[in-house]
């Protein structure tokens, strides 16, 4: 048994470290374990591949991502971005509060960090620089800000671990609501230093009434979406799944039928990324269901239990380890990956602890998309790195301060379970 979990270990640690892929790393770590356990019927993998997909609310995942591909692809990132420049662009440092409000705004719609840094990075990165901005600051604050993406709902990472933890999706898309604007705040704290101290960013009038007007005019119709998306759940009208074909069908009227910006002709393209980045993260849950089956029958998530209640029995000492641990995690791991992992470890220790699950969850979430922008994993580092074209030795430097101030409110949430309870205990959520 021992040499049996000894060689899951090291073959896992070994093709992880190796560069290859997260869902082939749990696959042939799976494989080499079953070819050593020698009395496993192979029909296992693909039997447990096709369980861990087969799931109703994971429908929404597909969904959620087409319905963000649709919006971006109607042009409501240029709406977006001039709706927050007449919301917060007179501030010192306009062009960096703006883009942290429009990243804010966006995750309401996309609920991926990565596409929020590609698409507002393309946009306010020249803009930024063009206006006197450094470029290793600008690409820093495009990366640092467009976490918020998978907190603020709805989210993509939120529905894996509430499936993951069979928590409601509804109550978990509402922690992420303050959280999210805590981080949105900070954030551009941070940014107001900075541009004072460097001066950046000249000095505008305030916007007129008419100014704000219009922009809004613009912004609401993309805006809406998530407020159609959490309504009809928190009401009861549908489902998160059924929320997601709503998300969808509500993406391709706009686009085609209010701003016109999208032809028929375009939406086979655009279904086909979707499809692409689906395939790719449906991909790494049902390898990671071998995975998790494998660690359940040779006992590891409840010795892994065990040990910690035995380290520990108080909540808050509890926390303050699965914060280092879930850094140190996010580092390598990408995060989706690591909530089918870690999950369903740790909900249960969390759970004897007498730690509300909606709380938890946000603190994983929170401490994993924290890992997006952290060396040698961060996927946004390497994304705002291609739209910026600067050196990510000089962004992993200028993101620090920004990682500082999420990692502050990381834990201000961990410790205060307001921020995370207060919003879903108004819908009945606990």
């Amino acid at each position: 048994m021992i040499s049996l979990n000894l060689a899951l270990a090291i073959t896992f640690l070994a093709t992880l470290v190796s560069g290859v892929p997260v869902a082939f790393c749990l696959a042939l770590t799976s494989l080499i374990f079953l070819l050593l356990m020698g009395s496993v019927p192979f029909h296992l993998i693909p039997q447990r591949m096709f369980t861990g997909m087969d799931s109703f609310p994971l429908m929404a995942v597909p969904f959620f991502i087409l319905a963000g591909d649709l919006m971006n692809s109607a042009g409501i990132t240029e709406k977006i971005v001039r709706f927050s420049s007449v919301l917060v662009g007179s501030i010192r440092g306009g062009l960096a509060h703006v883009n942290i409000v429009a990243s804010m705004f966006f995750a309401g719609i996309s609920g991926s960090a990565v596409a929020d840094t590609a698409a507002l990075g393309s946009i306010l990165i020249p803009a930024m620089e063009e206006d006197g901005y450094d470029k290793t600051f600008s690409a820093a604050v495009t990366a640092a800000s467009s976490i918020i993406g998978p907190i603020i709902p709805p989210s993509i990472p939120v529905v894996i671990y509430a499936l993951s933890g069979s928590i409601s999706i509804g109550g978990l898309f509402l922690a992420g609501v303050l959280p999210g604007v805590l981080i949105g705040l900070g954030l551009m704290l941070v940014s107001y230093v900075i541009a004072r101290k460097h001066n950046y960013g000249h000095k505008r009038p305030w916007a007129t009434f008419k100014e704000f007007w219009e922009s809004l005019t613009g912004a609401i119709i993309p805006l809406i979406m998530p407020l159609i998306i959490l309504g009809g759940i928190l009401g009861g009208v549908f489902t998160p799944t059924e929320a997601s074909c709503v998300a969808v069908a509500y993406a391709v009227l706009v686009g085609i039928f209010v701003l016109r910006t999208i032809k028929i002709r375009d939406l086979p393209a655009i279904v086909y990324r979707s499809m692409l980045i689906t395939s790719t993260i449906l991909m790494v849950i049902a390898c990671a269901n071998i995975f998790s089956w494998i660690l359940g029958t040779q006992q590891i998530p409840q010795a892994i239990g065990a040990a910690l209640t035995s380290f520990t029995k108080n909540p808050y000492v509890f926390l303050l380890l699965v914060n280092i641990f879930l850094f140190i995690v996010g580092c390598f791991l990408e995060g989706i990956a690591a909530i089918i992992l870690i999950a369903p470890i740790l909900i249960p220790v969390a759970e004897s602890l007498g730690i509300s699950q909606l709380h938890f969850g946000m603190v994983v979430i929170m401490n994993l998309m924290i890992g997006l922008i952290t060396p040698p994993l961060g996927l946004c580092l390497f994304v705002a790195c291609s739209v910026a074209k600067v050196d990510l030795i000089k962004l992993i430097r200028g993101v620090l301060p920004f990682m500082a101030v999420e990692i502050a409110v990381l834990f201000i949430v961990t410790y205060f379970p307001f921020f995370t309870l207060y919003i879903p205990s108004l819908f009945g959520f606990r």
